[in-house]
């Protein structure tokens, strides 16, 4: 499905593996970011068992879909680990710009932090995890060459594919080409200047304008959201202020 050697030859990887099928691309990418062996450290698979997104999300990995983790050191994103809303909305600018050629002006965007949006529908889902050695596991699911026609019912209305929006096929070792491109080209840019990034990110901001709400522990923040910040933290204008989001379960606004 990959050709791995072309892969390893043209991108940043030290190594790389395709699965038929696994539990979930990021829990082997944390094996490897474990295990002595060089990174990064780049796992793809064509089916997830059990692939997970953010807090107790499932990632549904169709025929024909991009699925892959990469484990990376951390000075590979050269960002706090505290910070980690700026790597999910690196690798999100990342995607987008890869995508860019596929698709119209403005039809993509970013929902913080880490979901890339076309057509107002969810198109890829990204998931970091900072391990306690303090390496990056980055797992990336974008909808190529696959179709919601064979998504599960629930999905149908709420996510879309490059497949359905472009009419076109996407060849899978292409279309990974160009997401570990424009990864490579935005970490560096993270390294050198993460405002830069940032300041993209609040230019794609999906979210601008609307009533947004964020649960943190015991604490509710309501707000309508500004953008996006200078260290990736999401803006919302509540009644006593900007309040800056860096972590929380979004949770329903009534209308």
């Amino acid at each position: 499905m990959y050709d791995l050697e072309r892969i390893l030859r043209e991108t940043f990887l030290a190594r790389a593996e395709f699965l038929e099928c696994v539990d979930s691309t990021n829990n082997r990418a944390a094996q490897a970011a474990t295990d002595g062996g060089l990174l990064p450290f780049l796992i793809a698979a064509r089916r997830q068992s059990a692939g997970r997104g953010r807090g107790l999300h499932r990632w549904w990995t169709g025929p024909g879909a991009l699925a892959f983790s990469l484990a990376l050191a951390p000075e590979t994103m050269g960002v706090d680990r505290r910070r980690t809303p700026m790597a999910s909305l690196a690798v999100g600018v990342a995607v987008v710009e890869a995508v860019a050629s596929w698709l119209p002006i403005g039809a993509v965007g970013l929902r913080w932090p880490n979901d890339v949006l076309a057509s107002d529908r969810k198109l890829c889902g990204i998931l970091v995890e900072v391990l306690p050695n303090g390496r990056y596991v980055i797992g990336i699911g974008v909808n190529t060459d696959n179709t919601m026609t064979d998504a599960p019912p629930e999905l149908q209305s709420v996510a879309t594919t490059l497949r359905d929006l472009t009419g076109r096929r996407f060849d899978p070792t292409e279309s990974l080409l160009a997401v570990l491109h424009s990864l490579d080209r935005v970490f560096a840019e993270l390294r050198a200047h993460p405002e830069t990034v940032a300041a993209r990110a609040d230019g794609l901001c999906w979210q601008r304008g609307q009533r947004l709400a964020f649960q943190q522990g015991d604490r509710r923040i309501d707000g309508r959201c500004v953008g996006v910040a200078s260290d990736g933290a999401l803006l919302l204008e509540t009644s006593s202020g900007v309040a800056p989001i860096y972590t929380g379960t979004p949770v329903d606004v009534e209308s």
